[in-house]
């Protein structure tokens, strides 16, 4: 897949290069605090280990965001579910120094648009915490629409976490939200 590219960032494929920042980013307790906390580098590398696959099935995942002097933002990008949900998921994480610039956003617009348009996809889901207003703001500014029919409780390890669902639909006029 070729980078996508938005004014300020460039979404790529993950390199092996990209481990120790994508560790830190999980480490990091306020960037994982709506998740069940911070994750250990194992963990971190596993998780790294399933998206990269996932474009060689599916061709589409998450995506590494670099801004414009080349430096890992976070990430970005859409998803299978997971066995028993038929439905694709769009999801983003951003370094803590990247919060406030509006690449969370940019980003997402960027994945969101390439999945309606090159991918033919017709519906993604968002999940979030009900106390991360970072993302919800984001959800709206991407003209998603919440749909607490969809609403989920899980666990991430032992911590439960109940998740709000947003939902974004390729609107027949555009491909574009």
């Amino acid at each position: 897949m070729a980078p996508l590219r938005t004014a300020r960032l460039t979404l790529r494929p993950w390199r092996e290069a990209d481990r120790p920042a994508f560790a830190a980013l999980n480490a990091d307790p306020e960037v994982a605090a709506d998740l069940g906390g911070p994750l250990a580098r194992a963990a971190s590398d596993a998780k790294l280990d399933r998206y990269r696959p996932t474009f060689e099935r599916h061709g589409f995942g998450r995506l590494a965001i670099e801004d414009a002097q080349q430096v890992f933002a976070g990430y970005a990008g859409v998803m299978p579910s997971t066995p028993g949900h038929p439905h694709t998921e769009i999801g983003w994480r951003l370094v803590r120094a990247a919060w406030g610039k509006g690449y969370a956003s940019e980003a997402a617009r960027a994945v969101l648009e390439d999945a309606f348009a090159r991918l033919g996809i017709r519906e993604l889901l968002a999940y979030t915490a009900a106390d991360n207003a970072r993302s919800q703001a984001v959800m709206a500014r991407l003209a998603m629409r919440r749909d607490p029919a969809r609403d989920f409780d899980t666990l991430y390890g032992d911590t439960p976490w109940h998740g709000l669902v947003w939902v974004a639909e390729m609107r027949r006029d555009v491909t574009q939200v």
